[in-house]
């Protein structure tokens, strides 16, 4: 019997095989711990229920202007609880939802079984919480505490379901339908993952009682008056050093603001968010422009333009890094292909995230998350121009958050069909054997 492994006190076996006898004081321990299993048995065993009825529920998206109202001067913590104790476990079924979907082969796998394990002890560790008093202050210091441990579980959910995906890839032949059914997927479950984790973030960062010495100015992790440039350069420079100790060199930057106002430019946003687009923009940048001109004796700058307008603001990064050819351009956002080597992820390790080629994916979800977008622009032979674009106003920066419903489902069930456009021949036309009759 699993629970019997659990008991604290030494268990000692009486020549008959019908009886248990404990060791002094273990009866007392050895009920309480028979009852937690119980009672956490019953607690899974309803999961699948909570799951089904939250998961009817659509998520409620919220704009910037409501984050920061949410974390303003008169912020209300019990608002703020009696918010997310609802709307948590509505995105967390939502996307549970679509994780039974998978392929059995990809959910069989064991990092994704160990991802399933873990939404699941999230949702019922939130869900404890639903008929508790929000006026009690002890109920939401410990809501507070249940935040910060299922957000810091779900660290590594990026990378594990990376290594689920190199576990099926190793083992299963690929197609086509499959593989555009988890392209699917993934962008939705890593946009549900980042929705979730800014809640989390600006409920325990505005109500643990402390504030940020390094910002003491945001709000959560908003900057109502995030400096752009200040960003561009931190990412930039952090970039540069990975690239100086990997390539004993880096090229330079030279970065540009265009604003009306003369002044710099400055947007309500979530600077790690920003930071993590770019820096990944340069990673590429620099490493595209040192392999192209290894055997030049200067590199070419890396060009960013940062342009404030009514409605967007927009970051263009260039570089003269050779480009890409057209037809590989949107592999670089499939999460089922790779260019680098995949990463072996040793026992009791901490998984990697580079070599899986996460980096541009997760980075246009970042941006597409508040209603942006990622594009990229390349000139195979010349270099490549990467574009952020983000909504200038914080009113319109709203949460695009993954639902769960009919139209979701149908993308699920694709199926191969014949194209409708002649597929080019990869061998010349051979038009010898057609004779003009005489």
């Amino acid at each position: 019997i699993d629970w019997i492994s659990n008991w604290e006190q030494p268990i000692c076996l009486s020549p008959s095989p019908r009886r248990f006898l404990l060791a002094p004081g273990g009866v007392k321990m050895a009920t309480m711990k028979f009852v937690r299993f119980i009672m956490k048995s019953a607690s899974l065993a309803s999961v699948p229920k909570h799951i089904e009825h939250f998961s009817k529920f659509s998520p409620s998206p919220l704009s910037m202007k409501q984050f920061l109202d949410f974390g303003s001067l008169n912020a209300c913590e019990k608002t703020s609880f009696v918010f997310l104790r609802q709307e948590l476990p509505v995105r967390l079924s939502n996307i549970m939802k679509e994780i039974n979907l998978l392929p059995d082969k990809l959910l069989n796998t064991p990092s994704v079984q160990i991802v399933q394990s873990w939404y699941i002890q999230s949702l019922m560790e939130i869900l404890e919480f639903l008929d508790k008093n929000p006026d009690d202050h002890k109920v939401l210091g410990e809501f507070v505490d249940a935040l910060v441990t299922i957000r810091n579980r779900h660290n590594d959910v990026v990378t594990t379901m990376a290594q689920g995906i190199i576990e099926y890839k190793e083992t299963f032949p690929q197609d086509w339908v499959t593989n555009q059914n988890i392209q699917y997927f993934l962008d939705r479950f890593y946009t549900s993952r980042i929705s979730i984790r800014m809640l989390i973030n600006q409920h325990t960062l505005i109500f643990d009682g402390t504030t940020n010495p390094v910002h003491p100015s945001t709000i959560g992790s908003i900057d109502p008056h995030c400096q752009v440039a200040d960003v561009v350069q931190d990412a930039f420079h952090n970039a540069k050093m990975l690239c100086d100790q990997y390539y004993l060199h880096s090229p330079d930057l030279i970065l540009q603001e265009m604003n009306e106002k003369n002044q710099p430019v400055s947007i309500v946003y979530v600077p790690s968010h920003l930071y993590h687009m770019l820096f990944e923009l340069f990673k590429n940048a620099m490493r595209a422009t040192i392999e192209t001109h290894e055997n030049s004796n200067s590199l070419p700058p890396i060009q960013a333009i940062v342009s404030l307008g009514g409605e967007d603001l927009s970051i263009k990064v260039s570089d003269n890094g050779g480009g890409v050819p057209f037809r590989k351009t949107e592999t670089l956002f499939s999460y089922m292909y790779s260019t680098a080597p995949a990463p072996q992820i040793a026992e009791y390790a901490r998984p990697p995230l580079a070599g899986f080629g996460y980096g541009l994916p997760i980075s246009r979800l970042y941006a597409r998350y508040f209603q942006g977008d990622l594009q990229l622009y390349s000139m195979e032979g010349h270099g490549t121009d990467a574009v952020i674009h983000l909504k200038a106003l914080s009113t319109d920066s709203i949460e695009r958050l993954p639902v769960y419903n009919k139209t979701a489902l149908k993308n699920y069930k694709v199926s191969q069909e014949a194209d409708d456009w002649c597929i080019p021949s990869k061998e010349p036309l051979d038009l010898s054997c057609y004779k003009v009759a005489k």
